[in-house]
């Protein structure tokens, strides 16, 4: 089950993205009592999620509404795009590969720990070193840039060579194992009787887990993968699920959110 704070963002995702709009505090304990969370927990993680910058308060009368922010919209967005435009299965890799080298001076600890956490988020994997590689064409300039590394990295487009084995090079450089459980934990819960039977709660809960899945996943070649990767049923199950649950979801919400 997946945290309150990211269903919470899987609502406003789902309902209030681009809308301009904000919810009425109790119609979000309203949709957070259908998932299982105390009025207490809804709203102890609105006020956390206010403190983080994810949500913004708005006062109409006695009633106080939350809307998102500049950096939960660029959040949800980013997610949006993972979810419903890039997806979790590569079976269009035309061979591109991006490689970013770095060195750092060993006092940079936290400049260090900043860039791999970048790269590891945008697909990249550690071949040795300070040598990262990630499939197909990334945008790593920017990220060095936005961390203010430029001088101390380079950013390569390359195609491998024929004495590259490339299934032994995504294995070294990927937890191959650790991406496969997410995927099998997903279809373990989702892939059979539905685990919840309140359409609006599934579908906040569905899409949570399935972002879960698939945030730290590069999008790895499939014809580099091991055989039956779950990631393609898993990715079968979403979908499915998905747009079966966006009408009856949608009429729900429809009324029970308050919005100005």
């Amino acid at each position: 089950m997946a945290q309150p704070q990211t269903l919470l963002l899987m609502l406003f995702g789902d309902f209030v993205l681009d809308r301009g709009v904000s919810v009425f505090s109790g119609s979000v304990i309203d949709v957070c009592a259908r998932l299982g969370v105390s009025e207490h927990a809804a709203r102890s993680t609105l006020t956390r999620m206010v403190n983080r910058d994810l949500l913004q308060r708005r006062r109409a009368g006695r009633r106080m509404y939350f809307g998102l922010t500049e950096r939960s919209t660029a959040i949800l967005r980013d997610g949006r795009t993972r979810i419903w435009e890039t997806g979790a299965v590569n079976d269009r890799c035309d061979g591109t590969w991006t490689l970013l080298s770095f060195s750092l001076p060993e006092s940079w600890q936290r400049q260090r720990h900043d860039l791999r956490s970048q790269l590891a988020w945008a697909g990249f994997g550690p071949i040795q070193g300070g040598l990262w590689i990630a499939p197909g064409e990334v945008d790593a300039q920017q990220i060095v840039g936005e961390l203010g590394l430029e001088a101390h990295a380079r950013v390569f487009h390359a195609r491998a060579g024929a004495l590259t084995d490339i299934g032994a090079l995504v294995r070294d450089a990927y937890d191959l194992d650790g991406l496969a459980r997410n995927y099998a934990e997903f279809l373990a819960r989702w892939d059979g009787p539905p685990p919840l039977t309140d359409p609006l709660a599934a579908r906040l809960s569905l899409i949570a887990e399935w972002l879960h899945a698939i945030r730290r996943d590069p999008r790895l070649p499939v014809e580099h993968l091991p055989a039956e990767w779950p990631a393609v049923r898993a990715q079968k199950v979403f979908r499915e699920l998905e747009t079966a649950s966006l009408a009856p979801a949608r009429a729900i919400a429809a009324g029970l959110l308050d919005v100005i």
